[in-house]
C-alpha cells in the first residue's frame, strides 16, 4: 500500500483552496492500493488558509505564526490513518507519494521561507516522520523512478 497527498489526487486541502492534481498520480493509485493523507488538513488548518513554510525547524505562516503544532498534529493524524488503513487491509506500507517543497510532505527540498519560492535542503515534517521509520519517500517529480518496476 501506498500513501498519497491528498492534493495530489485532486482533492481541494492546498493552501489556497485548490489542489495539485497529478494525472500521472492518479493513474497509479488506480493501479495501486493507496490511502490519500493531507497532514495539514488533518492537523485541523482550513483550506484557504496563509502558506506556510519551514524556518529553523519550526512551521511559520505568511503573517509570522508558528503553525508547527498543527503540522506535527496532521504528520500524527496522517500516519495514524496510513497504519491503520494497512492493518485493516493486511498490507503493508510499501512507500509515499507525497507533494513537493510542501513544509509536511516535501522530500529531499523544501521552500526555504522566504515566501520567494526558493528551495532548500530538507524534508517536510510528515516524510522526516515516515523516512525516520524506514518508509520510502517520493514526490510527483521521481515517483515513477523509485516506485514503478518495469
Amino acid at each position: 500500500m501506498f500513501i498519497v497527498s491528498r492534493c495530489l489526487i485532486g482533492i481541494n486541502c492546498k493552501y489556497d483552496g485548490g489542489n495539485n492534481v497529478k494525472p500521472d498520480v492518479v493513474r497509479f493509485c488506480e493501479e495501486h492500493s493507496c490511502v490519500s493523507v493531507c497532514p495539514e488538513a488533518q492537523g485541523g488548518l482550513k483550506s484557504p488558509r496563509e502558506p506556510a513554510e519551514q524556518v529553523d525547524g519550526r512551521v511559520i505562516d505568511k503573517s509570522g505564526k508558528d503553525v508547527t503544532e498543527f503540522f506535527q498534529r496532521g504528520a500524527e493524524e496522517a500516519l495514524r490513518l496510513a497504519m491503520d488503513t494497512a492493518e485493516r487491509k493486511g498490507e503493508v506500507i510499501e512507500g509515499a507519494i507525497l507533494k513537493a517543497y510542501s513544509p509536511s510532505c516535501g522530500c529531499g527540498y523544501i521552500y526555504d521561507g522566504t515566501f520567494t519560492g526558493r528551495r532548500v535542503s530538507g524534508n517536510g515534517i510528515f516524510t522526516k516522520m515516515l523516512k525516520d521509520m524506514g518508509i520510502p519517500v517520493a514526490t510527483e517529480n521521481n515517483f515513477k523512478e523509485v516506485f514503478v518496476r518495469k
